[in-house]
């Protein structure tokens, strides 16, 4: 048994001992053996008794493997795979990618110093986002950047100024949006004209004019991205056919282009079904089909699938609690520490730590947290086995935008993080103490 979400990976043959999904794909390398929940060569349940919980555990295999499918994808063409690392920030995972050839994809000062601490050189890094400041930007260019990809017409004015203050050219694409509907959430769609996203491709050959006259410049391409978490490849396709469109008309109009920055979005399966969002390789032969003839560098940036499925949260239980009508599994990790479901509606398959045996009974449980919001929810009548006090439980598919967007809310301490290769764990991120919390609080004199 093993119901959690399935990852896609490349292979098309199953492996000896290792479950597989409908197309006979690889899963994630969180499995039960011997009725116990494993990372890789860990038990889960070891970490749980030497971190506590709640905890996130990630498998860097899982990470190594999906950063492989985007890069092999593109094989053949010129290319950098830009993890986006604002769905998983921790150092240790941006070395972990780097030292496999990774770039990385930043959108604040912030990230741009994780990157760069982690050893990624700034020449595989490329800063997005729209509202860059010109500390952030003055910092990428002393400290490298491969590009900007610049999003409205007074960015530009800005990183022209401040580039030419230095004595520097600043390498651009422009954000164009396509206005094509990517069929996500509304929170993470950014291709249709209403988002605040990039310049409208109907006036992006003025802003480019407007570019190609600013000294501090330098123009190496576009960059469109259409949303996250998409599953089917159609809107990707509508979008980078008018990139293509677009790239011949800059072209005609005298522009190098010479770099496509096609963004990421491409979604995981958080619920198990018999479909799947398609592969990578899919992926990469769409864009060979729409851009590959027109020579340019091809950049991407994947985060949610590389991430998404190489992360898991433990969690204990609290307390079973029977109410009117309904009963409860009560966690001790709470919306503070995962808050997708409680922001998005977001499904995460959670799964008990020890294997039910076939047959187990099962019943339906609301599962929340303790934090006093009643939005501190992860499911409503979800099936589960009978599970008691002190029963762990992880969520699957954790890994991306989990750790990155926990909070202290209810004075409850950053959730840590451990990386998993092989038989071996490390706490990445650890727990901070009720006491490192409380001392970066300072009271004035005058109280």
């Amino acid at each position: 048994m093993n119901p959690g979400p399935l990852l896609i990976s490349g292979d098309r043959e199953p492996v000896p001992g290792r479950a597989t999904d409908v197309r006979g794909l690889l899963m994630d390398h969180f499995l039960y053996r011997d009725g116990r929940l494993f990372a890789e060569d860990v038990p889960v349940a070891e970490i749980a008794a030497s971190v506590g919980t709640p905890v996130y555990v990630y498998s860097a295999a899982t990470l190594l493997r999906h950063y492989g499918l985007f890069d092999d994808a593109l094989a053949g063409m010129p290319h950098t795979v830009c993890f986006a690392m604002k769905s998983l920030s921790n150092v240790a995972v941006l070395k972990l990618l780097g030292d496999a050839g990774a770039g990385m994809d930043v959108v604040s000062g912030g990230e741009y110093r994780r990157a760069r601490a982690a050893g990624v050189p700034g020449d595989r890094i490329v800063f997005s986002g729209v509202g860059k400041t010109r500390e952030e930007m003055r910092l990428a260019l002393e400290g490298g950047i491969k590009q900007f990809n610049v999003e409205s017409e007074p960015e530009m004015i800005a990183l022209d100024e401040v580039a030419r203050a230095m004595g520097k050219v600043a390498p651009i694409t422009v954000r164009v949006n396509p206005d094509v509907d990517a069929k996500t959430h509304a929170k993470i769609a950014t291709g249709k004209s209403e988002n605040k996203f990039g310049i409208p491709i109907s006036r992006a050959r003025d802003v480019y004019r407007l570019a190609a006259g600013l000294r501090g410049l330098k123009v190496m391409g576009i960059d469109v991205h259409i949303g996250s978490q998409l599953t089917d490849l159609a809107p990707f396709e509508a979008a980078y056919r008018k990139v293509a469109d677009l790239t011949l008309a800059l072209r005609a109009d005298g522009h190098e282009i010479t770099r496509l920055d096609l963004g990421g979005g491409l979604g995981i399966p958080y619920v198990r079904s018999n479909e799947a969002p398609p592969l990578p390789s899919e992926y990469g032969e769409m864009i060979r089909r729409t851009v590959g003839h027109l020579g340019c560098e091809i950049e991407i940036e994947p985060g949610r699938l590389i991430s998404g499925n190489s992360g898991i949260m433990l969690s204990r239980v609290i307390y079973v609690k029977s109410g009117e009508g309904r009963d409860f599994l009560i966690l001790d990790g709470a919306m503070n520490d995962l808050i997708r479901p409680a922001m998005y509606d977001a499904h995460h398959d959670i799964i008990p730590v020890i294997e039910p045996h076939a047959g187990a009974p099962v019943q339906p449980f609301d599962i929340v947290g303790p934090v006093c919001e009643t939005g501190d929810t992860f499911a409503r009548a979800r099936n589960m086995p009978l599970l008691a006090e002190g029963d762990l439980v992880a969520f699957r598919s954790a890994g991306a935008y989990g750790a990155v967007m926990a909070s202290e809310y209810n004075s409850r301490p950053l959730i840590p993080e451990v990386l998993v290769k092989g038989d071996q764990f490390a706490v990445i991120r650890a727990r901070p103490t009720f006491d490192e919390m409380i001392s970066r609080d300072t009271m004035p004199e005058w109280l």
